[in-house]
């Protein structure tokens, strides 16, 4: 178990059995907990909603397999809705968390997966892989989405290397990847056979229709892993917040650690992508939105940023069947609508 030491304005976090702690601001733990009910409150009620309406208490009773329970409600809850809402939490994680990372590591509040071409790499290898190889088993897809990503992120981080990785470097030429990528994927449809490329176009709207457990049980091992290395250099991109000269100034060994976080990122984005489409602006939105709530330091940001962006498409899915009952928008639509005026303002009030 950790000890905990505090100050007027920290908690300290230490694990006796590993080098490490965690230093999070007072009001984190309290955010933590208000967004988790957030989304617990979320989900029972996605989970509730559809043609067939289940009681939010049902809900809760049917997934925690309380002897009161109305076993009717189990094939619909546990099979059919529950996977389908943890895939959207999961997948908001990963995206959100990616974005805090890409943020830190390029010094730029704009900066997010989706923007500066991971996503579009990711989306362009899944594409190729459900167009070209029809009969590649589905476990693919994620290796395939994940070095999709990793092979533009590389190419970014070289081309923009002039005796070191500058951050704006770093965001313009991954800005031309994300166009050139757009561009092979459309590409990849216009030429593709018919059934094939549809499959590939609903999946490029992003969408967690019809997700089951075993995309949890693939989605899970990556999130925990990489989630849990995005922590633990959470210091790191305080450090490079403040500039590489004064990152290097205090020892850290700045071009290491920035491309071990930018392959943490991809492995994030690419995963996230792999189960679910391409849902664009969550990892932008959640850690502005996190931000608000936490400040600047990233070691509760980063946590904060997964449960905001898990809360962004979980409600986003929700919305999605809602609005426009009994039709049914891709969750990935929902978060472009709201996104894009969201991006604008961004540029707007940064000039």
């Amino acid at each position: 178990m950790p000890s905990q030491l505090m100050s007027n304005s920290w908690i300290v976090l230490r694990f006796p059995l590993l080098p490490l702690s965690i230093r999070l601001e007072k009001r984190v733990p309290w955010v933590l907990l208000s967004l988790l009910l957030v989304i617990l409150l979320a989900m029972v009620i996605s989970v509730g909603y559809g043609e067939y309406q289940v009681p939010p208490l049902a809900v809760f009773k049917t997934i925690f397999n309380l002897p009161t329970a109305n076993n009717e409600y189990d094939f619909i809850i546990n099979t059919l809705r529950l996977p389908r809402t943890v895939v959207a939490c999961l997948v908001g994680m990963g995206l959100a968390i990616a974005g805090t990372i890409i943020q830190g590591i390029t010094r730029n509040p704009l900066a997010a997966p989706g923007i500066i071409g991971v996503n579009a790499g990711a989306s362009l290898a899944a594409v190729s892989l459900i167009v070209l190889l029809p009969n590649a088993p589905v476990a693919l897809l994620p290796f395939a989405a994940f070095t999709g990503a990793l092979i533009v992120a590389v190419l970014i981080y070289l081309l923009a290397w002039d005796g070191g990785s500058s951050p704006i470097r770093l965001i313009l030429v991954g800005v031309g990847f994300n166009l050139i990528a757009g561009a092979l994927t459309n590409l990849m449809t216009t030429f593709g056979e018919i059934n094939r490329v549809s499959q590939a176009l609903i999946w490029l709207t992003g969408s967690v229709y019809g997700r089951s457990w075993e995309e949890v049980t693939a989605l899970l091992p990556w999130l925990i892993i990489f989630s849990i290395i995005a922590l633990l250099l959470a210091r790191d991109l305080n450090v490079m917040s403040l500039g590489d000269d004064l990152a290097k100034g205090v020892g850290t060994p700045l071009e290491w650690r920035r491309g071990i976080l930018l392959i943490t990122s991809v492995a994030l984005a690419g995963s996230a992508v792999a189960t679910a489409g391409s849902i664009q602006f969550v990892g932008l939105m959640g850690p502005h939105l996190s931000r608000l709530l936490v400040g600047q330091s990233h070691q509760g940001l980063v946590l904060t940023s997964a449960l905001m962006g898990g809360m962004l498409v979980v409600v986003a899915d929700l919305l999605g069947r809602m609005v426009f009952a009994p039709l049914e928008l891709p969750c990935g639509l929902v978060t472009a609508t709201i996104g894009a005026p969201f991006f604008i303002f961004l540029l707007v009030r940064r000039g």
